[in-house]
């Protein structure tokens, strides 16, 4: 059974980049929102077992989305994929709900190291 994701990312430069990161390690296809919004409207329980969510997109921030994601689903793996590394911005996530962090710009390799890490 393959890993269902979705992907949350306003820029679609950065959503292409990142399908093409799951593609290579093996996730041959994700749902796309082009927004926080989008993706919580996208996210159903128990449809997705990974999001992958930014920080700053406009409408919902990825810290919201992670906060809407959580009151409906509270064991979906959620990475905040990010260029967002100050402590304070993790800690605020992880208190939020996030699984896990992967900081831009990332390789192939680290996202297969957090997804096996995660069980995805």
């Amino acid at each position: 059974m393959s890993t269902r994701v979705l992907v949350a990312d306003d820029s679609s430069t950065m959503r292409k980049i990142i399908l093409r990161s799951l593609q290579a390690v093996g996730v041959p296809s994700a749902v796309e929102a082009a927004d926080g919004e989008e993706a919580v409207n996208l996210f159903k329980p128990g449809e997705f077992d990974l999001v992958l969510t930014d920080w700053n997109m406009p409408g919902k921030s990825g810290l919201e989305v992670i906060q809407e994601i959580r009151k409906v689903d509270a064991d979906v793996k959620i990475m905040m994929v990010t260029t967002e590394a100050e402590k304070s911005r993790v800690m605020e996530a992880i208190q939020a709900g996030v699984s896990d962090y992967l900081v831009k710009p990332f390789t192939a390799d680290t996202l297969r190291e957090k997804l096996e890490k995660h069980g995805c």
